[in-house]
């Protein structure tokens, strides 16, 4: 990956602002839309090198400078085919301790508020301390118009290099092949299960000077 694979806010109207000068758009008034989103989607096309990229949008639902970046990745299906974008919401479910239960109110507002301005998602990556059992799965699935085995657990871990086992533990790599219509392939994550266990475990880190007390 290289810089231009860092799409931001600021290189999206620099650029824009930059056309205008030059007098690309011929003295017409730029607006947000089109020209805005129009530029963030341009972006996000060139700067795709493989057959399946990801492409990641920060913007908050009730912030007004997001609002044009959610606009842009709505319009983005119509740019590539709808069965060739797939839109993955990270959201919330807290544990509340005075209940002892999780609430999905959360989530069902998250996606109420995306599906408003034209956005539905296919998966939901639930923020939690905890693995969602059965039954908040199914409620958050019937709520938020997805497959239940589209919400997937995103559990707080001791390390970020724990995230793709507990996503691959959920299944979240066999319903992205799905929806996008990609080939399955066999996964084996021994190596990266043993690197999780290296950086959990500093002893078992090869050259350090617990394992060499160990050893001897």
């Amino acid at each position: 990956m290289t810089r231009d694979h860092n799409v931001t806010t600021g290189k999206v109207y620099f650029s824009v602002i930059q056309k205008e000068r030059r007098g690309d758009y011929l003295g017409r008034t730029v607006q947000v839309i089109p020209h805005i989103t129009t530029r963030s989607r341009r972006r996000s096309v060139a700067s795709r090198a493989t057959r399946t990229s990801s492409s990641s949008r920060s913007a908050d639902r009730g912030r007004h400078r997001g609002l044009p970046f959610l606009e842009a990745i709505r319009q983005f299906k119509k740019d590539v085919g709808r069965e060739n974008v797939l839109y993955v919401h990270l959201t919330l479910v807290p544990f509340m301790q005075a209940a002892s239960e999780l609430k999905t109110k959360a989530t069902q507002h998250s996606v109420k508020e995306l599906r408003a301005i034209g956005i539905q998602p296919d998966i939901l990556l639930c923020r939690t301390d905890r693995y969602l059992p059965p039954g908040i799965k199914s409620k958050i699935a019937l709520f938020c118009d997805v497959e239940e085995e589209a919400v997937i657990t995103a559990k707080d871990v001791e390390t970020i290099y724990e995230v793709p086992l507990v996503f691959h533990k959920e299944g979240l790599d066999e319903i992205v092949t799905k929806l996008l219509g990609l080939e399955p392939r066999p996964c084996d994550l021994s190596r990266w299960e043993a690197v999780v266990r290296r950086v959990k475990s500093p002893a078992l880190r090869r050259g350090s000077p617990s394992s060499a007390s160990t050893s001897t």
